[in-house]
């Protein structure tokens, strides 16, 4: 018996930096889909494609894939510089960064170009899904599809049903996780919904033991690390996420649940305003100029 999620054949993901590229990545190669990137920026789309290609080269040379698999899933890629410009579109998975205001100015766009029947995802981490549905023509089809970084190896999705979410949309989505082969967990719509609920202030916090001069950065991540079991210290992980988006995230909490301890470390914001964003722009709480 098919269901709404066997007739999707075409992924349209918006926004093609590390995320985006990500998630195209798994769709066009584990769920077999044909994607279409759309970014504004014409230098971030060859960007993304060189970050994209380097990450096949990378499968083939570990025997993960043949070359024939990689072609065949270059094949399935396309890009455009606009949504007016998009092609047939099944399922659409927003990737841009984490501002309100820019995400439903794309979701009132993407439901004026694009039948009612087509699903709309947003890979928001924080934003209320609600929020952001309510900027669409059919705010039934939009729906929360919070990816974790780097998407082609970590295995969870959080699912996020807006309050206007069908269950259409909802079975859609989770079928559609399944096929790019990863784990869902459901999430009420609430600010940073489960992983940074938790994550985020984690974070924080170990940005204000560093602000207090409580230890070292590499003393702080080496106690998280060993003393915890974790695979890498909370400033490292900063930087990996991208501080800029730390910041937003930390706002988001602050400003919805109201309560002081999700107020941003003043260091957080600091470092955002100098440029340093972490491991993207070459530094961040640790310095990556060499590796650049």
């Amino acid at each position: 018996m098919s269901t709404s999620a066997d007739r999707i054949k075409n992924v349209c993901v918006v926004g093609a930096g590390q995320m985006g590229i990500g998630i195209g990545l798994v769709a066009a190669r584990v769920a077999n889909l044909n994607v279409q990137f759309i970014d504004s920026s014409p230098a971030q789309l060859t960007k993304g494609l060189e970050f994209l290609d380097k990450l096949l080269v990378k499968d083939v040379a570990k025997g993960r894939y043949t070359e024939q698999v990689r072609d065949e899933v270059k094949s399935r890629i396309t890009t455009a510089t606009s949504i007016s410009q998009m092609a047939s579109a099944d399922f659409v998975i927003e990737a841009v960064s984490e501002n309100a205001d820019l995400k439903r100015k794309i979701f009132a766009e993407l439901s004026n170009q694009l039948p009612p029947s087509t699903i709309l995802a947003t890979n928001t981490s924080s934003i209320s899904i609600t929020k952001i549905a309510s900027a669409a023509k059919q705010p039934e089809n939009v729906i929360g599809m919070h990816f974790m970084n780097p998407v082609p190896v970590m295995k969870l999705v959080e699912i996020i049903p807006g309050l206007q979410t069908s269950e259409n949309t909802l079975s859609t989505t989770l079928v559609l996780a399944q096929k790019m082969g990863k784990t869902t967990t459901m999430s009420q719509d609430v600010p940073g919904f489960i992983a940074n609920r938790l994550l985020m202030p984690y974070i924080n916090e170990a940005v204000i033991a560093l602000q207090e001069g409580i230890a070292t950065k590499e003393d702080i991540d080496t106690t998280m690390k060993l003393g915890t079991n974790n695979p890498m210290g909370p400033l490292t992980l900063a930087d990996f996420i991208g501080l800029d988006t730390c910041l937003a995230i930390m706002k988001v909490l602050h400003t919805e649940l109201g309560d002081t301890k999700y107020r941003p470390a003043v260091l957080l914001q600091k470092y955002v305003d100098a440029g340093w964003l972490g491991v993207k722009s070459g530094r961040g709480i640790y310095d990556y100029s060499a590796k650049m």
